[in-house]
């Protein structure tokens, strides 16, 4: 009898989400566009599936996640893959057409709706573009085309008139060659995460874009094989401004700088290491790609390595340092200096974790955006050695400093060790054109929090051993204490932690005056 009626049930639910009816809520319909999709219990393809819809099916959305949006068909709720669906050009038809105008320069536009998503472009002060829906305080836009998410903080959002809202319409998009802006990222076969890899694409490479569909690129590949990138790896042009290939041929050489380099079999950091140099090792210089040189390392073996972790010689050369034009400053801002803030870890390097779970790499570039709209602010030229939830080499991020001629190189960090009772902030230097710009800094800081203050110290870290500029790094707290987790963790000492620094960073240069 148990038996018979667990049967029902069953039975039950499968006849009841078998036969859908698409959802039609105004402003928050999407089409599928693929010939199946699963609806699935959750946001990942691990997840069960309830149901498969068809090709232009129409449900109504409830929320977003990453790429996969929860929805609802007919009377069953699920997640679909976002890159599968469109939206319903019949509802977005009967909504009122709005733009955003940016209001500060170097707009971040992300891939999702947070700091440590991945940086799409960037809006200069006073462009415009169309507003599609917010999202707690973030907002999604269509900026040529790219869709990506902005903070609402930065941006006034206003109507358009009827007419402005058809001419908008009518511009046909720009943007026929698609360049990739990452190390790396795979071409498939088909629109889907799943599909079978053609190839993979380098930072720099440029290709045909034949066509679009949501979040994927189709493209002319190599060799006259076609591809789909996912878009959120690269930037759309009007036209093609160098070969498909961003490789190009050189001469000369280049001689190791650090012990130990990486020569890698691939122009990425995620690489297969093929050989470690030493300092003071020379080697040909077959081709460039973007940041990374072909080498020839042994017979008829290459390799790749970073240009900023070698220095060229003979015919080549190394991008000279950003030589800045003289501003008169005033007392009081910070116009014409150039700061790089360095957010500490990123993409596979977590940093420490804290005993509540906090990655020390997810606060730093939280604070570094806090501190980078202060500086900014105040008419400094900010450089970030990174913007989203990515890796950068330790040498890499000194480059950064050397080639923007930094007046400033901010690292952040937060402390962790094996004492949970340890406390307190911490500001280190190790060159002695360094000190004076750390004492600074952290007298500020320490009147700003509320922790135990650990003073400034000499620290042999690789970014203020290896860089030229004046650089400092800042330990802002024990994620290992659990009750400082709490505190540091927390938007307001974040807003009160930058406000320090800040204002550390302005009294340093007005003492230069």
């Amino acid at each position: 009898m148990r038996q018979a009626f667990h049967l029902f049930i069953v039975c039950t639910l499968i006849f009841s989400i078998a036969l859908p009816t698409a959802s039609k809520a105004a402003g928050d319909d999407i089409v599928v566009t693929a010939e199946v999709l699963n609806l699935r219990e959750g946001p990942g393809l691990s997840y069960p599936i309830l149901l498969k819809l068809q090709e232009g099916d129409t449900v109504s959305t409830i929320e977003q996640a990453g790429d996969w949006i929860h929805v609802k068909a007919g009377n069953t709720e699920g997640w679909i893959a976002g890159w599968m669906t469109r939206a319903n050009t019949e509802t977005e038809s009967k909504q009122e057409q709005k733009v955003i105008i940016s209001q500060v320069d170097h707009l971040n536009v992300r891939a999702e709706p947070s700091l440590s998503s991945t940086v799409l472009t960037q809006l200069s002060s006073g462009n415009e573009a169309t507003y599609i829906k917010s999202q707690n305080d973030w907002i999604q836009i269509q900026y040529g085309t790219t869709t990506g998410w902005v903070s609402n903080q930065y941006v006034t959002v206003k109507e358009l008139s009827k007419a402005a809202a058809d001419e908008m319409a009518e511009t046909p998009n720009e943007g026929n060659i698609f360049t990739v802006t990452v190390d790396a990222v795979n071409v498939r076969k088909k629109a889907d995460l799943t599909s079978k890899r053609v190839g993979v694409a380098y930072r720099g490479e440029q290709f045909k874009v034949l066509e679009q569909s949501n979040n994927w690129v189709h493209i002319q590949y190599k060799d006259n094989t076609e591809g789909w990138i996912y878009k959120f790896y690269g930037s759309f042009g009007a036209k093609e401004t160098k070969s498909t290939s961003n490789a190009s041929s050189s001469s000369g050489s280049v001689t190791v700088i650090y012990e130990g380099t990486n020569l890698r079999a691939e122009a990425s950091t995620s690489a297969a290491i093929v050989h470690r140099a030493n300092a003071g090792e020379t080697y040909s210089i077959v081709e460039t790609e973007g940041e990374w040189y072909k080498v020839s390392v042994s017979g008829n073996k290459t390799a790749y390595v970073a240009n900023w972790v070698v220095s060229p010689t003979d015919s080549v050369q190394q991008p000279a340092a950003t030589k800045k034009a003289a501003v008169k400053r005033k007392k009081g801002t910070l116009k014409g200096l150039t700061i790089v803030i360095d957010p500490g870890h990123g993409g596979n390097d977590h940093g420490t974790t804290g005993s509540k779970g906090t990655d020390e790499k997810g606060i730093t570039l939280k604070t570094a955006e806090l501190l980078k709209s202060k500086l900014r602010a105040a008419g400094a030229d900010v450089i970030m050695t990174r913007e989203s939830d990515v890796y950068v080499d330790l040498r890499k991020r000194v480059a950064v400093s050397h080639q923007v001629d930094a007046d400033a190189f901010i690292s952040l960090h937060y402390d962790a060790t094996e004492n949970s009772s340890v406390s307190g902030i911490t500001t280190y230097y190790l060159n002695s054109n360094q000190q004076e710009l750390a004492q600074y800094v952290h007298a500020k800081l320490a009147k700003k929090v509320n922790l135990r203050d650990r003073g400034v110290q000499p620290g042999n870290y690789l970014v203020l051993r290896e860089n030229r500029q004046k650089a400092i790094l800042i330990e802002l707290g024990f994620l290992s204490n659990p009750s400082e987790e709490r505190s540091i963790t927390t938007d307001y000492y974040r807003e009160q932690a930058t406000l320090g620094i800040y204002e550390g960073i302005l009294n340093y240069f007005d003492s230069q005056l």
